[in-house]
């Protein structure tokens, strides 16, 4: 049995999220990490874009739910992931991480943030 993944790894974006409202006024620098599982083995014999994720329409989605401010990493990963389900009957499961590199808290660290894995219900 194989398993299949539509990957998109270190997608940067720009975006407004944080709790300090200064956070998202000038917004900061954030890189995401996404594994989408699914069944992509008609695509494989067919070299047809129909029958799997479109990584193109993935990035579409990410970049619509990023610029959508919000105080909580937590809350813009929940409504990525539950986009991309909507968005895609085949998705059987979503893993996504979404760092806020060199966050405002003083610390010596590349980035801090969430990561989450969800099955389809």
């Amino acid at each position: 049995m194989q398993t299949n993944k539509v990957i998109i790894r270190q997608l940067h974006v720009h975006a407004n999220h944080g709790v300090m409202e200064q956070e998202r006024t000038v917004g900061a620098d954030f890189t995401i990490d996404l594994e989408i599982e699914t069944d992509f083995s008609k695509a494989i014999q067919t070299d047809d874009v129909a029958y799997t994720i479109n990584y193109a329409r993935v990035y579409e989605i990410v970049k619509e739910e990023m610029a959508k401010p919000s105080r909580l990493l937590e809350h813009v990963a929940g409504r990525i992931v539950a986009a991309l389900f909507r968005e895609f009957d085949e998705a059987k499961s979503v893993s996504l991480r979404l760092i806020k590199n060199n966050p405002p808290l003083g610390a010596d660290c590349e980035g801090m943030g969430v990561e989450i894995t969800e099955n389809r219900k």
